[in-house]
């Protein structure tokens, strides 16, 4: 070919070379730029890396399906920016095993300021018990509230990930989801919408190091999870079996170098077992209050929000709808769900001495706006939000 594209080398080094890209790094590092190692052409530069075979994947062929690649996913508003370009995530650079570049869908980064913007990787177990649901809010509801407002990182995934999307698109902090598969596919499926929201938010993306069309298979998720740890400065980690990916995401922050920090929890709870063990193995820092973690990410705080709901808020709200008997029974069950978490509807009726059908009633309408969750065991718990 006549001349070629140093973009879309890149992104044809990075499909090569996927699960390698230590060697694309040091093809283009020892050769100059991408568009030069492919004018070298593949027989010569095995005088610079030898036995590899995938060298011979460096040619026209590979460099035209690239190109046709990244034309048919304009229609999708992918992008694809390589790991030379200013718009590239700036700290996950330094990682040794830096992709060569990423598909991107969404709004992010929409500047270098963008590319440089602090961010917090928050991850964790798909199985997240109502105290990790209620301290990754927590958590993200604090870095909210600081004057800094860093960016969500995570991985869409069941559990811990979605929650933390879902926590900062909600307190208002720009997220970006990092994939397991090709920017043309959502993973898992039942958070289509969330990623559609998400891809439409400003400052927020998908984005994957996997070409179109790769499938969500289990060595995926380990090369997914070295992104979120590379991307940020800090890692939180809020449950996890001793075992599971949000472990190899806490061990990879902590090989580059990374703030890991952990929710602690119960010893025998398999759930915090994970999070434990990084503690004992000084590997992690323990998140002893939401307040701590803003102080120890060196964070300045914003406001000040008491995020307690009082007497007379309670009042104030449903004076005109319920009587006085029903406030003072709603601000019990609101003590007793805050130091019972995942209490049920029957274990609370029993508590307060109130009949299961007006606690029930009651514990509905604090549901409806917001001030408790209920989940399908009718287990509640305190939401987290600006508000209460």
């Amino acid at each position: 070919m006549g001349s070629y594209d140093e973009n879309i080398c890149m992104c044809t080094l990075n499909r090569i070379f996927g699960d390698k890209p230590k060697i694309s790094r040091a093809l283009v590092e020892k050769i100059g730029s991408a568009e030069e190692v492919f004018r070298t052409g593949g027989e010569r530069l095995r005088e610079v890396i030898p036995y590899c075979a995938e060298i011979a994947g460096i040619c026209d062929r590979e460099y035209e399906k690239s190109e046709a690649e990244m034309e048919s996913l304009k229609g999708s508003g992918t992008r694809f920016i390589n790991c030379r370009s200013p718009l590239f995530p700036e700290l996950l650079k330094e990682c040794p095993d830096c992709p060569a570049g990423l598909y991107i869908r969404g709004d992010w980064p929409a500047s270098e300021e963008d590319s440089t913007r602090e961010g917090v990787s928050v991850v964790g177990t798909r199985d997240l018990s109502d105290y990790g649901r209620e301290w990754c809010r927590r958590i993200i509801l604090k870095l909210s509230e600081t004057r800094e407002k860093p960016m969500i990182v995570s991985g869409l995934a069941i559990g811990t990930d979605i929650t933390a999307h879902r926590a900062a698109l909600e307190f208002g902090l720009k997220t970006v989801a990092v994939m397991p598969t090709g920017p043309d596919k959502i993973y898992p499926a039942c958070h289509y919408r969330d990623a559609a929201i998400l891809m439409e938010k400003e400052g927020c993306a998908l984005i994957t190091d996997f070409p179109p069309g790769t499938p969500s298979v289990k060595y995926n998720f380990l090369r997914r999870n070295r992104i979120i740890a590379g991307m940020c400065p800090s890692v939180i980690l809020t449950e996890s079996r001793i075992k599971g990916g949000g472990m190899t995401t806490a061990r990879a922050a902590f090989s580059y170098d990374r703030n890991v920090f952990v929710l602690p929890g119960r010893a025998d709870d398999i759930r915090s077992q994970g999070c434990n063990y990084l503690i004992r193995e000084k590997i992690a820092e323990p998140i002893i209050s939401s307040d701590s973690i803003v102080s120890i990410l060196g964070l300045t705080p914003a406001s000040s929000l008491s995020g307690k709901v009082s007497g007379e808020e309670l009042r104030k709200r449903y004076d005109k709808s319920l009587g006085p008997d029903d406030i003072d029974s709603m601000a019990k069950i609101i003590l007793a769900v805050k130091e019972n978490r995942g209490i049920s509807l029957d274990a609370l009726s029993e508590m307060l001495g109130t009949g299961i059908v007006r606690t029930s009633s009651l514990a509905r309408m604090l549901e409806c706006d917001g001030v408790i969750e209920i989940d399908l065991m009718n287990r509640c718990s305190i939401r987290i939000n600006k508000n209460m």
